[in-house]
């Protein structure tokens, strides 16, 4: 079905890079490449342009890296979702690309057919990260991070946030509490509110770093 085919956008600064990619993703029937780009303002032109599900997006690359362009999708309140492919594994690199709104992280050298996996799990609202990132997430400095603003969160909303961090869509969620999905967004608005989160992949590590998570 033509409505389940998810369109991906690659952004390497590595021409041998985006091939490799290609030539793997458009031989799965329900991922289509719509588009390349070499660095992150051109990422971010070609997203605003062709409109993506997903966004493949490296990390270090000249110019505007990846980190800025996912800053300036945000600023745009882009749609498509960012999946940040790297060979970098550098703690400095992870929570920047996380806080700037990726929604997974996975590293070059991953099994193209985990690649696929994540690309799948990305789309559906997953939060994706390899455990080494996630342990990295854990090893942060808890100064800052909001813990004590959990107590201000009604039970309704604790139950929210432990399916948001379990990758539940609005939709979902509704289901599950038997709720109207503008009810769910009120309720989702409302935790980023209190907890002084930007969206749905920081609250999802909020939830897990402090223990929310189902």
């Amino acid at each position: 079905m033509a409505d389940k085919i998810i369109r991906v956008l690659l952004v390497d600064d590595h021409q041998v890079v985006r091939r490799g990619l290609r030539t793997f993703l458009e031989i799965q029937e329900d991922i289509e490449v719509v588009g390349e780009a070499s660095d992150g303002a051109e990422g971010v032109a070609r997203t605003e342009e062709l409109r993506p599900d997903i966004v493949l997006m490296d990390i270090k690359m000249p110019g505007t890296d990846g980190i800025e362009a996912l800053r300036r999708l945000r600023g745009l309140d882009n749609p498509a979702k960012v999946l940040i492919v790297t060979s970098f594994t550098e703690q400095r690199t992870v929570v920047p690309a996380l806080r700037a709104g990726a929604s997974g992280y996975v590293y070059k050298d991953v099994d193209p057919d985990a690649l696929a996996g994540a690309i799948r799990s990305v789309h559906a609202g997953h939060v994706l990260l390899q455990p080494e990132v996630a342990g990295a997430l854990l090893a942060q400095d808890d100064a800052g991070t909001g813990t004590g603003r959990g107590s201000t969160l009604t039970e309704r909303e604790r139950e929210v946030l432990a399916l948001i961090a379990d990758g539940r869509s609005n939709r979902e969620i509704a289901r599950a509490f038997v709720l109207s999905e503008k009810t769910v967004k009120t309720h989702v608005s409302n935790i980023l509110m209190k907890l002084d989160l930007a969206d749905r992949t920081q609250a999802a590590l909020w939830a897990v770093r402090n223990g929310a998570a189902g």
